[in-house]
């Protein structure tokens, strides 16, 4: 009989996280796909059946940031005999200015994109750790990298998921696990809904701002990516024999706007940007 791997991936009803758990199960993983509300599970149960890997995915409630959630994850991750990979994919996007969002909104942000991920993570690497071996591959963003007017909440959040990521591959090197950030740019999911659906202050001094980064958004749409070529990165990243890199940025200009910000000084980016926005 041959042996299966099992891969874990959360915030899987919808955009990446539908796509990567496809991809992963016609690769020949067994698959757990975890999402908050499993009245959504349909999405993903009819790409499933159209691929012909419906025997391959199995659909687990967890609330990443659900402490009593966690723990009903934890007593289903010892029951399973091993877990190979993980994907900490479960997130969304907060849009607002700085001065207009709440720190409760900043809270609920980490508490999903960052602290969500540091749970499901711990869940696995008692697990992981016993058997030596394992890929945990962090769903980041080109947002973790560069900083956006209008997404302070996201942005700080997936920086914070850097730099844990960063720690995190080196606290488990000696124990043969990789640690691996994954950095979409814009690509053709939900999660930007949360952008243009933010309301701003009545008569909010960002206003001009916020007309702006929508409009640039929207002239901008016809050009992002296909979710797919994000989901195949994953599924060759975690299917590879080859030691992974940590960071794996992918998308239409996202690697030239990390060589900018390394090569240019701030006050010459930030011109940049707001010339762009025309702010």
């Amino acid at each position: 009989m041959k042996f299966l791997k099992t891969a874990i991936v959360t915030g899987s009803s919808s955009g990446f996280g539908e796509l990567i758990a496809i991809e992963l199960a016609k690769s020949g993983y067994t698959v757990v796909a975890t999402m908050r509300n499993l009245q959504k599970k349909g999405s993903l149960l009819k790409a499933a059946a159209a691929e012909s890997v419906t025997d391959k995915i199995t659909v687990f409630p967890l609330d990443v940031t659900l402490q009593d959630s966690i723990e009903e994850f934890k007593d289903f991750v010892g029951s399973l005999v091993s877990v190979e990979l993980l994907v900490n994919n479960a997130g969304y996007a907060q849009g607002g200015f700085c001065e207009e969002l709440s720190v409760d909104e900043y809270r609920k942000q980490f508490e999903t994109n960052f602290f969500g991920v540091i749970a499901v993570t711990q869940a696995l690497l008692p697990s992981m750790r016993k058997q030596e071996s394992g890929k945990i591959i962090n769903m980041s963003s080109i947002s973790g990298r560069f900083g956006f007017p209008g997404l302070s909440a996201y942005v700080a959040s997936k920086y914070a998921l850097e730099g844990y990521s960063e720690s995190l591959r080196l606290e488990l090197k000696p124990f043969g696990i990789d640690v691996v950030l994954v950095e979409p740019g814009s690509y053709r999911t939900n999660i930007w809904q949360s952008i243009d659906n933010i309301s701003i202050q009545e008569d909010s001094p960002y206003e001009k701002s916020m007309a702006a980064i929508l409009n640039e958004m929207k002239s901008s749409e016809a050009s992002y990516g296909d979710p797919r070529d994000v989901a195949k990165l994953i599924t060759k990243i975690a299917t590879s024999a080859s030691e992974p890199d940590l960071r794996y940025p992918i998308g239409k200009g996202v690697k030239n706007m990390i060589r900018l910000k390394n090569l240019l000084p701030w006050k010459a980016i930030e011109k940049m940007v707001i010339n762009k926005l025309k702010i």
